[in-house]
């Protein structure tokens, strides 16, 4: 009798693990509806970067030495404040010098002027001297041009990011001196999923969460991308933090915040 009853267990036990067997290698469920027709960009945080609305590299114009950098690397700057300036002392010798050409040119002019009037100099040397006027006017104008090129001014207000050079340096014409950006403005650009331009237009108000404060932040779509990238059917967005929050620089990352309302 115990045989039986032993032979009956082991039965039970083998009728169960081939039925364990059969649903482990049955075919997984397919994914509802809604599900299969999600973006990769739906099923992921998706990121963004804080970057600066404006941000240019200064460079020399002329061959010069640095005598002065108005504003290290990280230091703020206002728009018109001049942040590197270069010896020029032989850029003025050469204005003063051409000053001189020119003064002496008129004299000859005014001379020769008077000397017509009288009938006591010929219609050619009139039109010289008065073509040497000119032509010193332009040696004066281009001296005064290149003089003005010997301190740079910020072209709008902002921060140092990098600083390329240092004082006392001669540089040569187009060399870069200083990586400066505007973060009175702090943008974000990021991917979205090209079905949401249903329901998403400039203006629109979301959170992002920077990693490196840890802290959540407004912010609101400026622009939408002019295209769809037709591979990952994304679009991208650029938005603008909302408000000025000093802890906030460029370069700083975190994850955007943004929910598709109920019915998309």
């Amino acid at each position: 009798m115990r045989v039986h009853v032993r032979i009956a267990a082991l039965v039970a036990a083998a009728g169960l693990a081939m039925a364990q067997a059969a649903i482990a290698a049955a075919p997984a469920v397919p994914a509802p509806q809604a599900q299969a027709g999600r973006t990769a960009l739906d099923r992921q945080d998706i990121r963004a970067q804080l970057a600066p609305r404006r941000y240019t590299t200064v460079a020399s114009e002329i061959g010069a030495k640095i005598s002065r950098i108005a504003v290290p690397e990280g230091g703020a700057f206002r728009a018109g404040q001049a942040l590197v300036a270069f010896d020029c002392s032989l850029q003025q010798a050469q204005l003063q010098k051409a000053r001189a050409v020119l003064g002496a040119a008129e004299r000859t002019y005014v001379a020769n002027k008077r000397l017509d009037e009288l009938r006591s100099v010929g219609k050619v040397e009139l039109e010289a001297s008065e073509a040497e006027v000119g032509k010193a006017r332009a040696e004066v104008e281009g001296s005064r041009v290149l003089l003005s090129k010997c301190t740079i001014a910020a072209p709008f207000g902002g921060r140092v990011a990098e600083q390329k050079v240092r004082e006392q340096q001669y540089v040569q014409p187009g060399q870069a001196l200083l990586e400066i950006l505007d973060d009175s403005v702090l943008e974000l650009e990021f991917l979205v999923p090209s079905r949401w331009l249903a329901w998403i237009k400039p203006g629109h108000a979301f959170q992002v969460r920077i990693d490196e404060t840890g802290k959540t932040y407004p912010a609101k779509v400026q622009r939408i991308g002019a295209r769809v990238d037709p591979v990952s059917q994304s679009v991208k967005l650029s938005a603008a933090i909302a408000g000025r929050f000093p802890e906030l620089i460029a370069g700083m990352s975190g994850r955007v915040e943004l929910t598709p309302p109920a019915g998309h």
